[in-house]
């Protein structure tokens, strides 16, 4: 591969997670092209090359690709046959083709867990809705689409019968409510020599109606042996898969503090955005490195690092307006990511900010007072 600042990178997708990891490659002088279907998306302005179109049609993502050394992605829902035509003609394609094909379907993670014994919840694969009532499963449990599920869609709690009518027709599983007692996670980083560092586990809290991240707290109180327990199990799958690139491990922890794996994402994640400011190497810097098989950073946490998703206000749809940012900007330690989207809607990622103090009291504190102050309306 040529010289990091001669390469040519591609990324597939436009959206924050491709914005932040361009503001990454400009330290290093990498000609960035971005392929998007929104001709607003927030890398339009910021990259070298801009191309509206389908990341999922094989031709769009085919002729995108074919002049570029090195194509990642930014959303798994890509189109596969693209890649591996590409990766045949000799374009380095991180993370690889086979990676995400299997992280685009839940059951072929779910099965892939299961074959190397990585703890995950129970589940059966089920083809038809059909097939799901015939089953006659214990209530409650949950239902997820095998593909194109993401931020909380293509998830159902099914907990009576009654839910079984709205029950998705479309090939799916069902698995096992986890009674747990965290949410975490934890972000692994390989590249192509092997080398792997992960990121200190973080604890998160979801917004229930929307069911997306809106709290997440990092370094984790929780004992040395569980983030340990955790590190390892990213790491082995990291290995496992012989992935190069960033892979972002969600977990449970249960009442009784065993660890479940709940999903994967073979790229930089929410669950590491406060990596930008808290952590000696970012998560997309460590992408970055990963990719182009350069040593990979310190991950260190430099301090508490809390991250607050910034998301649009519910009942409010048009042309976004940041009620609140001034006084959250007079607290010492807060950084304000916006993400360049001019239109807001409910629940639609905005922004996100992090809090950075030496006390994690204190800092929960501020994070609290950014919750209640900061609003995205229309």
């Amino acid at each position: 591969m040529k010289s990091i600042s001669q390469s040519r990178l591609g990324i597939l997708g436009g959206g924050q997670l491709g914005r932040m990891l361009i503001q990454e490659t400009i330290n290093y002088n990498i000609h960035v092209s971005v392929l998007d279907p929104d001709a607003d998306a927030p890398c339009k302005n910021i990259c070298d090359y801009f191309e509206v179109g389908s990341i999922g049609d094989y031709e769009t993502v085919y002729n995108f690709g074919k002049y570029l050394d090195l194509i990642t992605i930014e959303i798994e829902k890509v189109n596969i046959e693209a890649l591996e035509q590409l990766e045949k003609e000799g374009v380095t394609v991180y993370p690889q083709p086979r990676i995400i094909r299997l992280i685009q379907d839940k059951g072929l993670q779910k099965q892939f867990f299961k074959e190397n014994d990585i703890p995950t919840a129970a589940f059966q694969l089920f083809n038809t809705r059909e097939q799901l009532v015939a089953a006659e499963l214990p209530f409650p449990f949950i239902q997820k689409l095998r593909k194109d599920g993401y931020d909380g869609k293509g998830v159902r709690k099914i907990a009576s019968e009654k839910d079984l009518e709205e029950a998705f027709e479309q090939p799916s599983l069902a698995e096992s409510m986890v009674d747990f007692e965290k949410e975490i996670a934890v972000i692994v980083a390989r590249n192509a020599n092997g080398e792997m560092k992960t990121f200190p586990m973080v604890e998160m809290d979801f917004n229930p109606e929307a069911n997306l991240v809106e709290f997440l707290i990092s370094p984790s109180t929780y004992s040395f042996e569980i983030q340990q327990q955790a590190e390892e199990i990213a790491k082995n799958i990291a290995s496992g898969l012989s992935m190069v690139g960033l892979l972002a491990v969600e977990m449970f922890l249960t009442k009784d503090h065993q660890i479940l794996v709940n999903e994967l994402a073979p790229r930089p994640h929410n669950s590491g955005h406060q990596t930008i400011e808290g952590n000696y190497t970012s998560q997309f810097g460590q992408h970055i490195r990963a990719i182009f098989n350069l040593p990979l950073g310190d991950t260190k946490a430099i301090a508490n690092a809390l991250m607050i998703n910034l998301l649009g206000e519910a009942n409010y749809e048009g042309e976004a307006v940041y009620e609140g940012l001034e006084e959250i900007l007079e607290k010492e330690g807060v950084y304000v990511h916006l993400y360049g989207k001019k239109f807001t809607k409910p629940f639609r990622k905005m922004g996100h900010i992090t809090v950075v103090d030496e006390d994690r009291e204190r800092a929960i504190e501020k994070a609290k007072f950014i919750k209640d102050t900061i609003k995205v309306k229309a």
